[in-house]
């Protein structure tokens, strides 16, 4: 009996972002990212269909182009960075265009479900085999535990419920 051996990809963070999106007062959608992740995926072949993925974000990376809301979403009113310094995912299926996995934020797990558009495998200038894919989905914060909200004067809510993640991801294929 011949054992596959699987491949083994690292993200290439130069050419990768992993970004999220919440409405503001349900008037406008401030977006963000974090500058620091590691992400490693092994795959029995290119199709990456059934590959295990795994993601580890660095909270404390977190940029919305403001300081002041930055420190704010790494406090204990939101992601506790102190305390819970990396938000996690593993996948548990793939088929190609539906990622499943368990997303820990706050040390909270949940099982969550991203759409990915697998945009294919190239060979760079530099003979790397590259891989990629944009991710999108959505969560409700509050499930993991990033609760805090106001309501202005007028009745609006500060912060919505729903995250949007969009995350560019390009792999490169490892020796």
């Amino acid at each position: 009996m011949e054992t596959l051996v699987k491949t083994k990809w690292a993200i290439d963070p130069t050419h990768s972002e992993i970004g999220f999106k919440v409405k503001h007062m349900m008037l406008t959608t401030v977006k963000g990212h974090f500058n620091r992740f590691e992400a490693y995926v092994e795959a029995d072949d290119e199709s990456f269909k059934q590959a295990e993925i795994e993601v580890s974000v660095d909270i404390h990376s977190i940029d919305t182009r403001n300081s002041d809301r930055d420190a704010h979403l790494k406090s204990d009113e939101f992601f506790h960075a102190a305390a819970f310094p990396k938000l996690t995912f593993r996948s548990v299926s793939f088929d190609g265009s539906k990622l499943v996995g368990d997303l820990t934020i706050r040390g909270i797990t949940r099982r969550t479900t991203l759409d990915v558009d697998f945009t294919g495998v190239a060979t760079d200038p530099y003979g790397q085999t590259k891989a990629g894919f944009e991710i999108i989905g959505e969560i409700n914060r509050k499930e993991f535990g990033l609760k805090w909200n106001a309501v202005t004067e007028a009745g609006n809510i500060v912060v919505s419920d729903t995250v949007q993640l969009i995350i560019d991801a390009q792999f490169v294929k490892q020796d």
